[in-house]
């Protein structure tokens, strides 16, 4: 079960590195003015976000599922505190998937938010982490 719970934080935290620097990305993408910096940007969060951000969901979701198996229904059932740790990393995948849809605008070049928008659009990952690490460790529920 260590191994597995190793396993599941190392890809959680490659995830985060991930939701907390394509968001910066964005910051800057919506800042730029050249094509050739545009152009430089599609790439970096691309192979962002197809390279590191997306496997590091699957393995998160992968390995987190795999210590929920560790545990009877009946315990689970009796882990609230879990429920609202699973509502909000269900809330992470949807970010993740808005993230995606922003990706494929700046591609487009139909970006229509601006550098402002993406810097609040950058702490939502914040704020569900520290939520999930009080959740998980304190325990309160």
């Amino acid at each position: 079960m260590l191994w597995v719970k190793a396993f599941h934080i190392i890809s959680v935290v490659t995830w985060f590195a991930a939701l907390f620097y394509l968001p910066r990305l964005f910051v800057y993408h919506a800042m730029c003015e050249d094509k050739v910096g545009s152009e430089r940007f599609k790439i970096m969060e691309l192979k962002l976000y197809r390279g590191i951000m997306t496997p590091s969901a699957i393995l998160t979701l992968v390995f987190g599922g795999w210590l929920l198996s560790f545990y009877t229904v009946e315990q689970i059932t009796m882990m609230h505190w879990l429920h609202i740790k699973l509502l909000l990393v269900l809330l992470l995948f949807v970010y993740h998937v808005y993230c995606g849809r922003l990706l494929k605008q700046f591609s487009n070049d139909t970006n229509h938010h601006s550098h402002v928008f993406y810097r609040w659009f950058n702490e939502v990952p914040v704020l569900v982490l520290i939520a999930v690490i009080i959740l998980a460790i304190v325990k309160p529920f």
